[in-house]
């Protein structure tokens, strides 16, 4: 037995035949070898939902994509002014002009669940944001500063 299997648990469940039917097509459209695998991913998904929702002071990472229109020099700059109040959690962000006078944002974020609601909360408040969406993972990005300022360690692996 390797010791990647000593970690697993099964889970049984009843799921109505539509349903489950549903599932396989998602499996097999996918090019998954399992359900489990996809069912698995579900439940991260899930999970770290659940976390934004119910821990405030969990630290989540993520991403916030919003998708505005109108005068982009208005809306793009009054984003921006909202990036900056938010400069702790705002890691990187990726922009692009869409048709019909739209653009698509993209932004890495990483805190605490509170201070990532608070975020977005304040983009949807931009008038000119049509869509917006959080994602978040429970997994983070390694430090980059140790809290005393001082540099961090290299990753394992990682080249110096």
């Amino acid at each position: 037995m390797t010791i990647e299997s000593t970690s697993l648990a099964r889970l049984s469940m009843s799921l109505p035949a539509d349903l489950f039917r549903q599932l396989d097509t998602m499996v097999e459209e996918r090019g998954l070898p399992s359900r489990s695998g996809l069912i698995a991913e579900l439940i991260r998904h899930a999970l770290a939902e659940h976390e934004a929702f119910t821990r405030p002071d969990k630290m989540l990472a993520g991403t916030v994509t919003l998708v505005y229109r109108g005068d982009r020099g208005r809306v793009r700059h009054q984003l921006a002014q909202m990036q900056a109040d938010y400069l702790k959690e705002v890691i990187s962000s990726q922009h692009v002009f869409l048709e019909d006078d739209q653009s698509l944002e993209v932004l890495l974020v990483q805190g605490p669940a509170v201070r990532l609601k608070s975020l977005c909360d304040a983009l949807r408040r931009v008038r000119g944001v049509q869509q917006l969406q959080l994602v978040t993972t429970t997994s983070l990005l390694p430090p980059l500063h140790e809290q005393d300022g001082t540099a961090a360690e290299p990753l394992k692996g990682a080249a110096a």
